[in-house]
């Protein structure tokens, strides 16, 4: 039985919270992603050293232990008001998800016949001209899938922002939850709703990927 109309409003409210965390993550995540996967392929030991210690860090905890931080330690620490919700999902999801996405991106790197970096060379091109013309072209084809899967999985990890109070998708179910308790009906359309959202990026991802990668093997 499809859930009243009555609950969609409040539930609406809470998926652009969602929408919005996601977005905002998911660039920071990228961002980190290329800088954090580029400094493990580093020829200076230390810049190797700090980024492996960053991404066993974040990899190796809980999510949800690294947003509690964020929230609720640095006004501890540092002795200044608390941080925003939005700010603390923000830099937990985006940080642990640039973690993971730095595998894919050296992975992806690696990857690339090392013929192509030798031709690049015989062409006498700068290190950076072989990074941004011959070796990233290829191994972004290689990143899409990947990160396609990444994403999907960033917007899942946007329920536990309604543990630090921010008034999301869930947090909203939960409110609605509380006061009508309509259990079913409410979390029936939560599963709708999440995806509703996963699944035109899923397709959109998909597109891109067959659109970068046409005529590559002919």
């Amino acid at each position: 039985m499809p859930a009243p109309l009555d609950l969609v409003p409040l539930l609406l409210e809470g998926a652009v919270i969602t929408i919005e965390v996601m977005a905002a993550s998911a660039a920071l995540a990228l961002i980190i992603s290329f800088i954090a996967g580029l400094s493990r392929l580093s020829k200076w030991a230390w810049v190797r050293w700090a980024t492996n210690v960053y991404v066993e860090v974040f990899r190796g905890s809980s999510l949800l232990v690294q947003m509690f931080w964020f929230f609720y330690v640095p006004p501890i620490l540092f002795e200044v008001n608390s941080m925003p919700p939005f700010l603390a999902a923000l830099l937990a999801i985006g940080l642990n998800y640039g973690a993971y996405g730095s595998e894919i991106v050296r992975s992806s790197i690696l990857s690339v016949p090392k013929g192509q970096t030798e031709a690049s060379v015989a062409l006498n091109f700068t290190p950076f001209q072989r990074l941004r013309l011959v070796i990233l072209p290829q191994a972004f084809m290689m990143m899409l899938p990947s990160f396609g899967n990444l994403l999907i999985e960033l917007l899942k990890s946007t329920s536990l922002v309604s543990l630090i109070t921010l008034a999301d998708l869930t947090f909203q179910a939960n409110v609605l939850n509380n006061t009508t308790w309509r259990t079913a009906e409410i979390f029936t359309l939560l599963l709708v709703m999440y995806f509703a959202i996963a699944y035109p990026m899923l397709l959109l991802v998909r597109w891109y990927e067959r659109r970068a990668t046409a005529g590559r093997w002919r």
